[in-house]
């Protein structure tokens, strides 16, 4: 990556994470980046079932020194990949990771905090079991939603998807 898309991303995480803890209701733990293990920074926090849920920001892809015309989109993860995260590190009241529901948000930079009040909302949309309706994103996905139901555990925004088929 460029390092102006590394300190993008960087900004781009402390920001959205920092607003996600703010809107969850819920303590959420915000780990840094532990180069040893080679994880990214992460948002986690603990559902009502007390399973460890948590939230990752990572590139997609990203212009470098020798594609500098590459695509800059960005991906959040939600309860994906549970190898990257140890629950004994929340205590002896954590049962686990959360596996029951995963979810993964492809968009472009400039959309991603436009999204944190959306995800929120599609989290506890879970937690819920499905009776709240989600809102239409901020943005528009590159398909049709049914009505207020996402049936889906991946979506990219239109605008990604379209930088994604011009870039390659």
């Amino acid at each position: 990556m460029t390092p102006e898309a590394i300190r993008t991303v960087s900004q781009l995480r402390q920001e959205f994470y920092d607003r996600f803890a703010a809107k969850m209701n819920v303590p959420v733990k915000i780990t840094t980046r532990n180069s040893s293990t080679g994880n990214l920074p992460m948002a986690s926090w603990i559902d009502d079932r007390q399973r460890m849920n948590y939230l990752c920001i990572y590139v997609h892809t990203a212009p470098d020194e020798l594609l500098p015309e590459r695509p800059f989109i960005l991906r959040v993860s939600i309860n994906k990949g549970a190898g990257i995260i140890q629950s004994r590190l929340w205590g002896r009241d954590c049962r686990g990771i959360n596996q029951s529901w995963h979810f993964d948000l492809t968009l472009l930079p400039e959309e991603i905090l436009d999204f944190c009040t959306w995800i929120v909302r599609l989290i506890k949309f879970h937690r819920q079991g499905g009776v709240l309706d989600v809102p239409e994103p901020p943005h528009p996905f590159d398909f049709k939603m049914s009505t207020g139901n996402l049936l889906v555990n991946e979506a990219w925004t239109q605008k990604a998807r379209q930088e994604i088929r011009v870039g390659h």
